[in-house]
Order: C-alpha cells, then structure tokens, then sequence
C-alpha cells in the first residue's frame, strides 16, 4: 500500500498558492495508519535509541506509538507554554517572525539518543530548533524521521548540513 497514495491535497492552504499535504486521510485509514507506523517501527528496530522525541502536533501521532511498539519513552516538544513543568526553550525564525518550543528539563539526559519525528519537514525550521533544543539537554539526535519530505524547500538539506541523518517515508516535489 503506497503511502504517498492515502495523503490528501489541500491547495491554496493556508494561503494561496500553498500545496497542503494532509496526512489525516492517511491516519483515519486504519490500513494507512498500520502501514506507516509498521513501516517506522521496521527502520528503528534493531537501532539504538533511548528516546522517541515528536514535534506538535501532529508528530506526536506518529512519534508515540513508534516509542510504545520500540519499548522506549516519548518525548513531546510543545510550542511555548503548554509543558506543566520546569523548561528548557529555543526560539527560531519564521518567514515573519519568531517562535519557540520548549521540553520538560527532565525529559532527556545527558547522552542520551533520541530520534525526531514529525509529520512533514518543509523549510526544516521547526525540526531545526528541536535539534537544537535536544543539543542543549545533551541529547544525540540519531535520525530525524518524517512521513512527508518537500525537497524542493530544502529542509532535508538544512538538517543535513548540520550533520542529521534524515528519512521520510515518501516526497513531494513541485508545487
């Protein structure tokens, strides 16, 4: 079952002349959602990873049942002010302006090795500040890991350039 099949085009969202991809027609198939979470599961198996650390939102949906079937805990990075307790924070860039993630300060220790997931790497802003972010705690990203790669806005390159493995399970290139 190809993946790429089961992901819906949203055109002219959120703004005009923007291609979505939107992964919910892939997770409300539960074929779909089996696939892709097995798929994952296939590739970091006989990895060695302490960590499965997901981007909000929608990382998170990918990230905590590929942590639970790897017996390994998951790690949320949330947008600021939405963690309970104690954080640790990055700002970052957006084409206008700034944002910034944070994670528990006891969510990684020193060491420790932890794979990045998220729905989809575009520009790589998001999953650069969380590489960042996981830098700062200590923690060693060993791949950041997504559903949907854009090649043609050069997150995968960015990441890369920084020295992070990257893998996505399909690509959309063009518009």
């Amino acid at each position: 079952m190809p993946i790429k099949s089961r992901i819906r085009t949203v055109p002219h969202y959120p703004k005009q002349g923007v291609m979505f991809r939107d992964i919910t027609t892939l997770l409300k198939d539960p074929v779909g959602l089996r696939v892709t979470v097995d798929e994952l599961v296939r590739r970091y198996v006989d990895a060695s990873i302490d960590k499965v650390a997901g981007i909000e939102s929608r990382g998170f949906i990918l990230a905590a049942p590929l942590a639970y079937a790897l017996g390994k805990g998951f790690v949320p990075i949330r947008k600021k002010g939405k963690l309970p307790a104690e954080t640790i924070g990055h700002d970052y860039e957006l084409e206008y302006g700034t944002d910034r993630i944070e994670i528990h300060t006891d969510a990684i220790e020193k060491g420790e090795k932890v794979l990045l997931v998220d729905d989809l790497i575009a520009t790589g802003g998001t999953a650069e500040a969380a590489c960042k972010l996981i830098g700062k705690m200590g923690g060693r990203i060993i791949e950041c890991c997504f559903i949907i790669d854009l090649p043609d806005l050069g997150g995968r390159a960015r990441l890369e350039k920084h020295g992070h493995n990257v893998f996505a399970l399909c690509e959309f290139e063009g518009d």
